[in-house]
């Protein structure tokens, strides 16, 4: 048994010392578990890898894209409801959405496990390639990760987990340009006070630490940053940015976060930020009262005509019937009313969009 031993010892030590140096891209094969390299996607480079040049996304021939898309609901969710299948994502599509922003809570990731919601995630990447969509995963909770403190339940995770789910996501996507977009943490808050403190420093560098383990699997996905008051403030950027390179920020600018007049309180949260990097919209979006319309100065002319107008990628929320702001009215894919505004702006068909 001894001599076994030392035989397989002195295997594993050749494999080490006689295989050839690897470059930074490669990977070993006897990587296990999640990080494994995984068998090359044939839908990997369908569409076109997406990077940052400035303050824009850009392709490969250096056309800059504005997103317009829309946010679905958990995966988990639509799969429990009997949804979850290719057809949902034309229904987006229809919609004139490209691009899909897919959150996935922690305790669904927790409770379904993490390999098997890996299918679900790749079964939409394979779809939104088919379709012509790029993706954002989005790690959708809300509250201080600093201190671990969250604003539900369903929102509860720790630092070492948000390390783990970007570590799977980042290895298990890498190279697929479908998924170009990884959101860090959804929204960011310490709700005046009752979710402990975390100041700005604090929460850059635990971005910029998941940004380097990102990079370490995948170079080429663009990160999302978000900044405090629920992802809507985005002024520290001022004097304190991200030390890394080809990130974006992210704000979520519901109505009820400032009063009339917005652009002016736009402009100074977070706004200001476009003229140097990449910013968008992740989130936002309004209910109508029965009979209202969607008026000129309405919130939503107001806040599509303001980030379009800064060059700001936008995703509504949410293609769902339960999960408010509702696009939908029910699962038959009837839209609300703020749901038909929206596949008019993302067909560009509001009259002051420009095509």
């Amino acid at each position: 048994m001894k001599k076994l031993f030392s035989l397989i010892a002195v295997s594993v030590i050749s494999l080490v010392v006689l295989s050839p140096v690897m470059s930074q891209d490669e990977k070993p094969w006897y990587q296990g578990g999640p990080f494994q390299r995984p068998v090359q996607n044939p839908k990997a480079k369908v569409l076109s890898l997406i990077k940052v040049a400035g303050n824009k996304f850009v392709t490969p021939d250096g056309k800059s894209i504005l997103f317009r898309g829309v946010s679905i609901s958990d995966p988990d969710k639509i799969e429990r409801q009997g949804h979850w299948n290719k057809s949902h994502f034309e229904q987006v599509k229809g919609m004139g959405a490209m691009i899909v922003r897919i959150p996935v809570h922690p305790v669904a990731w927790r409770e379904r496990g993490p390999g098997k919601y890996l299918g679900l995630l790749d079964q939409a990447a394979d779809w939104c390639t088919d379709l012509g969509m790029y993706v954002i995963i989005d790690w959708h909770s809300i509250g201080n990760l600093g201190m671990e403190l969250f604003q539900d339940p369903m929102y509860n995770t720790t630092k070492q987990e948000t390390y783990q789910f970007w570590r799977t996501i980042s290895s298990h996507f890498a190279g697929y340009n479908t998924v170009a977009f990884l959101e860090i943490f959804n929204e960011p808050t310490t709700f005046r006070g009752q979710l402990g403190s975390m100041t700005w420093e604090e929460w850059r560098k635990i971005n910029e630490s998941i940004i380097d383990l990102i990079r370490s699997y995948d170079k080429d996905k663009i990160p999302l940053v978000a900044g405090f008051d629920w992802a809507y403030d985005l002024t520290p950027l001022i004097n304190d940015p991200l030390k890394a390179e080809g990130v974006a920020y992210v704000t979520h600018p519901y109505e009820f976060k400032r009063s009339r007049p917005w652009e002016p309180k736009w402009e100074e949260n977070f706004g200001f930020a476009a003229s140097k990097y990449p910013v968008v919209a992740t989130e936002f979006g309004f209910d109508l009262a029965p009979g209202q319309t969607v008026t000129e100065d309405h919130y939503g002319n107001s806040i599509i005509k303001y980030l379009e107008n800064k060059g700001i990628s936008w995703i509504c929320w949410d293609f769902d019937p339960d999960w408010g702001p509702r696009l939908l009215k029910s699962w038959d894919y009837s839209l609300t009313g703020s749901g038909e505004f929206f596949r008019k702006a993302m067909h560009g068909e509001l009259g002051f969009q420009k095509q």
